[in-house]
């Protein structure tokens, strides 16, 4: 609130005018950057600690090569944690500050789905896991930023891969309605829990945090997904029960929108 006297045209005081600012949406914003930034901390914190610990042991102490070797790949492991979770973090800060130099062309949204299947095929044979495609004949091309899309159809699928188990089956489909294009990938996974599906595309937001680290996640993956997807006039919808799977549809417009 701010007050300022204001005088008539005699130099007299005539009054005061009150400023009244709603500054609720500039707290909200202070605090999600605080949380943020909180949260960024903590994240690089955890393998930078292993990365320091594992150093320290190998510096001052004496191990047969067995151990040196796994000691080592500790190491290897946290660096590349560390190093996906800065580019997820770049790649957030781009789309945040508008700075993405986003190229939109008219593409084969089956064919770019078939490539990110093979490119994780080798992924999907180590767990044993049966995976269908199924394309319908004649979708339009899309019209996109093709690499943000592969991004995002890497993310779920990788993601699909990562939570369903030995032997589990993964179904995509790629299909239209109306002037969207759209990609369903269905799983029989370990499932989302309801109260968290409202909260899955919030920033380093984890089911299961240990989980997530364990495979590699950096929490970030699907807030990437999103701000792609808004970019690109798309969206993507969620829906899972737990030990049941989950069911992502991922739309986005035809080149005749």
């Amino acid at each position: 609130m701010f007050f300022a006297p204001f005088k008539d045209e005699n130099n007299r005081p005539a009054g005061v005018m009150v400023l009244i600012q709603d500054i609720t949406e500039h707290v909200r914003l202070d605090n999600m950057r605080k949380e943020f930034v909180a949260d960024v901390s903590h994240e690089l914190k955890t393998p930078l600690t292993s990365i320091l610990g594992y150093s320290e042991t190998l510096a001052t102490s004496e191990y047969d090569k067995e151990l040196q070797t796994k000691f080592l790949n500790v190491i290897s492991s946290e660096a590349v944690r560390m190093t996906k979770l800065v580019n997820d973090l770049l790649t957030l800060s781009k789309y945040d500050n508008k700075k993405t130099n986003t190229e939109k062309t008219e593409f084969d949204l089956g064919e770019l789905v078939k490539q990110a299947q093979e490119n994780l095929q080798i992924e999907m044979d180590k767990k044993h896991q049966k995976v269908e495609c199924f394309v319908t004949a004649n979708v339009p091309n899309v019209y996109a930023d093709r690499d943000g899309i592969e991004r995002v159809v890497l993310n779920i699928l990788s993601n699909s891969i990562k939570y369903t188990g030995e032997g589990g089956t993964i179904k995509i489909y790629v299909g239209f309605v109306y002037n969207d294009a759209y990609i369903k990938v269905i799983d029989n996974g370990i499932g989302i829990p309801e109260e968290d599906l409202n909260k899955i595309f919030e920033r380093f937001y984890r089911v299961d945090k240990a989980r997530t680290r364990e495979m590699g996640g950096t929490g970030l993956g699907l807030s990437i997904a999103k701000e792609i997807l808004d970019q690109n006039n798309g969206r993507i919808d969620i829906k899972s029960k737990v030990h049941e799977g989950t069911e992502v549809v991922i739309t986005i417009p035809t080149k005749s929108k």
